[in-house]
């Protein structure tokens, strides 16, 4: 279970970010945070990853108090970070990513089984080097195979549908679902995109730093269809893909 109860993050210069923001999220959940841009989301995600340290606040993951632990002690206690745009790294090649993912050294026929699950032909990037030669869209869905290698207890994604491709994302909606079955750990999503929103069993909504709305899948995705009620937030929710 992850507890985040009264965080609050400002910049220098007092800016509020995210305000007095509690929230639980018990295990085997897949959550999907939307809402309007530069609402929090991102920031959230990173706060609860160890990449961003809450300016007040306490942070609980299984009862254990993480407020003050980095990204390298959160990930060895079972959660994973796909960032919206992926890290390159020179000299190291996807095999080596998937590898250090599982934690083993993984046979070819296995590591290239993750590539196969998100597109991408696992013959013709296996041995590619993590660099300026990739693009965005393939840096992504190679950081959700290395994600999907880890089997963390909770895995968090920040808008992975961002350089995809439209048979791409289709594919990724069924990563994700395998992802959800098999693991058994929680999933927290951040995106704008239908496809994705309507396969959570429950949607958070962010608004002004605040959490504003949360509840099961039909009980929040018809609100953000609702031409209205985006109008009143003063943002359309839903883009993209449908």
């Amino acid at each position: 279970m992850l507890e985040l109860k009264n965080i609050s993050y400002t910049v220098d210069d007092g800016k509020g970010i995210i305000k007095d923001l509690s929230l639980t999220i018990d295990d085997k959940k897949f959550i999907v945070i939307t809402g309007p841009n530069g609402g929090g989301k991102s920031t959230l995600a990173k706060i609860i990853a160890g990449i961003v340290k809450p300016t007040s606040g306490q942070i609980l993951f299984d009862g254990v108090d993480i407020t003050d632990k980095n990204i390298t002690e959160r990930a060895q206690m079972g959660i994973s970070f796909a960032f919206q745009q992926p890290v390159r790294f020179k000299g190291v090649t996807v095999r080596d990513l998937i590898n250090l993912a599982s934690g083993k050294s993984l046979t070819t026929a296995a590591a290239c089984e993750y590539l196969s699950e998100v597109g991408l032909c696992a013959k013709d990037y296996i041995n590619r080097e993590v660099n300026a030669s990739l693009s965005g869209g393939e840096l992504k869905r190679i950081e959700i195979a290395t994600v999907m290698a880890r089997k963390t207890k909770l895995s968090i994604f920040d808008e992975p549908e961002a350089g995809i491709d439209l048979w791409s994302f289709k594919n990724l909606i069924d990563v994700f679902e395998k992802m959800h079955d098999e693991i058994q750990g929680s999933i927290i999503i951040i995106s704008h995109q239908e496809r994705i929103l309507n396969i959570a069993d429950e949607i958070i909504v962010i608004a002004n730093g605040e959490l504003v709305n949360r509840g099961s899948r039909d009980e929040i995705f018809p609100t953000l269809l609702d031409d209205t009620a985006n109008a009143s937030a003063g943002c359309s929710v839903l883009r993209g893909v449908k």
